[in-house]
């Protein structure tokens, strides 16, 4: 049913404040997920960098143990079952985001091989550790940004789009009741002009 007269504009009014009201909370989210976006990213440039260093010192041990052992040894060295993490989860404004891996339990090695092979397998678990790290700290910015995109995107349709939408429908309204309630104005007074002039006595001529 169309928002009509009086009691349209008292539903507009009451949903045109609602509409402000959640822009406003719409806002304070999309500032909690900007700072916590912001410290998100700090922390994933920080894993990132103490990956690709751990990472580049893992490598330069496997080439050296791949020198003195060979890749046969090598591969006989690797672990036969998967490491296993925890990894702990937050949230922020409704958003879930994994926060940390805890708990790594890597297999042990088979023993064997050169001390270049040893600090391969030291170093491999070492950049193993750090590239789970990296890994949830990216994937907590990608679900916040994600998260921080849709709010910007949801208040700017209420901002631009419901609110203003409303308040035009509010505005229409308004000058509708104003008009309507001149009109009614002026016809009481003509109403009332011309019950005064039926109740005024005829004044007759002398002679008459």
């Amino acid at each position: 049913m169309a928002d009509t007269g009086r009691a349209g504009r008292v539903r507009l009014e009451r949903r045109l404040t609602v509409a402000r009201h959640g822009a406003d909370l719409l806002d304070r989210k999309q500032r909690i997920l900007a700072d916590e976006l912001e410290r998100l990213k700090i922390v994933a440039s920080h894993s990132d960098a103490r990956w690709q260093d751990l990472a580049a010192v893992a490598a330069t041990w496997l080439r050296r143990a791949a020198a003195l052992d060979g890749r046969a040894q090598i591969a006989a060295t690797a672990p036969r079952v998967p490491a296993r993490v925890e990894v702990t989860w937050g949230g922020a404004m409704g958003v879930a985001f994994p926060l940390e891996a805890s708990g790594m339990s890597i297999p042990p090695t088979t023993a064997g091989g050169s001390s270049a092979l040893s600090f391969a397998v030291a170093a491999h678990a070492e950049a193993l550790e750090a590239a789970v790290e990296q890994a949830v700290a990216t994937r907590a910015v990608q679900l916040v940004s994600a998260e921080l995109a849709a709010t910007r995107s949801r208040l700017h349709a209420v901002e631009k789009r419901w609110i203003p939408r409303l308040e035009d429908r509010l505005m229409a309204i308004r000058r509708a009741l104003d008009a309507l309630e001149l009109e009614e104005s002026l016809r009481l007074r003509w109403a009332a002009g011309a019950a005064g002039a039926d109740a005024r006595p005829s004044v007759r001529s002398e002679g008459s």
